[in-house]
């Protein structure tokens, strides 16, 4: 049965529809002044969800989301000859949200916009918070605005054409969460499988809910990332340094990154329970330790935006469900990364 849920942002109210159903999009937005935009993967499995809507369909991958792919979509949307009345609405995974709501923000200065997202990585993370970019090279979202959604509406039913490596890659997240945020979702995830959760969809919705809801309610507090906010960067300062440099999935990056924090938290917060993260992530399908170039992965996160002039803006774990942020001098973090990482 669906739910609506609103959370109130500083400037936007974001419409939450759990257990709902895509095809009933309709109900939420004009079909004649709305344009959506989806991949070809997304397309392929689900063509009658896009019937007679207008549609935008994009090559996959995290390597298209750059400007080239922004001034085609503007390009599209001028041919459709949509005006600031038309909705954009994002189906799909978290480079389909990041690129939608991007264009969203800038086209003719703004659409009202809304997500049906696709992947668990974009139920419980990518699509919540208004944080909407692009890459730059290796350089993951450069360049962006934070501006809310509408509405996000869940259907776990698109989930079933999922492959099995991005269920894989969206666990991260949900292991994220639960180390700094919720230590009682820690023991669910050990105590059940990514197997069960594929089988059990009632708990899987509950899950992706307590995500989803988590997540918001730590934007809603810090919209703008003053603060609290930047817990969500558990895993990804060094996950995001090595991800297109490997072109690694987000998911596996961010896997790797945290353990690195884990072992870094054992210096600065006394952290103990480096191997019940690391069996976690184990269990459910993702890296832990992987041999990469330092060097490489240091030039490219020394220019972080969590970054100020001398120091990083690091996220380490006191225990399993609390994280704080502690700003570690550049000097010292390359030099703990350098022996963490060489053989």
């Amino acid at each position: 049965m669906r739910t609506k849920q609103t959370i109130d942002f500083s400037t936007a109210s974001c419409d939450y529809y759990f257990n709902a159903s895509a095809r009933r999009l309709d109900e939420l937005v004009p079909r004649d002044r709305t344009v959506l935009v989806t991949d070809e993967h997304i397309f392929a499995h689900h063509q009658a969800l896009f019937g007679d809507w207008n549609t935008i369909v994009l090559k996959p991958g995290e390597e298209h989301k750059n400007q080239d792919t922004v001034n085609a979509i503007i390009s599209q949307l001028l041919e459709f000859e949509a005006d600031r009345s038309w909705w954009i609405v994002g189906i799909g995974g978290g480079v389909i949200t990041d690129l939608t709501g991007y264009v969203a923000g800038i086209y003719m200065r703004g659409l009202k916009f809304g997500f049906i997202p696709t992947s668990i990585l974009a139920m419980v993370d990518a699509s919540i918070g208004g944080k909407n970019g692009i890459d730059v090279g290796v350089y993951k979202n450069m360049v962006g605005l934070i501006r809310q959604p509408a509405f996000l509406l869940y259907d776990v039913d698109l989930l079933d054409s999922l492959p099995e490596t991005e269920w894989v890659n969206g666990m991260a997240e949900v292991v994220k969460h639960a180390c700094i945020k919720d230590a009682p979702m820690f023991k669910l995830l050990e105590e059940n499988t990514l197997k069960g959760l594929k089988r059990d969809k009632a708990l899987l919705a509950r899950l992706i809910k307590r995500n989803a809801l988590l997540k918001s309610k730590v934007v809603q507090a810090d919209e703008f990332e003053k603060g609290e906010r930047k817990l969500l960067n558990f895993g990804h300062t060094l996950g995001h340094a090595i991800e297109n440099l490997y072109e690694l999935p987000h998911g596996h990056a961010v896997s790797i990154g945290m353990t690195v924090a884990c072992h870094l938290s054992e210096g600065f917060t006394g952290f103990s329970q480096t191997q019940r993260v690391v069996d976690v992530l184990d269990k459910y399908g993702l890296p832990t330790y992987a041999v990469f170039d330092a060097q490489k992965a240091w030039d490219i996160l020394k220019m972080d935006k969590k970054r100020t002039a001398s120091a990083m803006n690091y996220i380490l774990l006191d225990r399993v469900g609390r994280a704080e942020v502690r700003s570690i001098p550049l000097e010292e973090l390359q030099s703990l990364l350098f022996e963490f990482v060489t053989p």
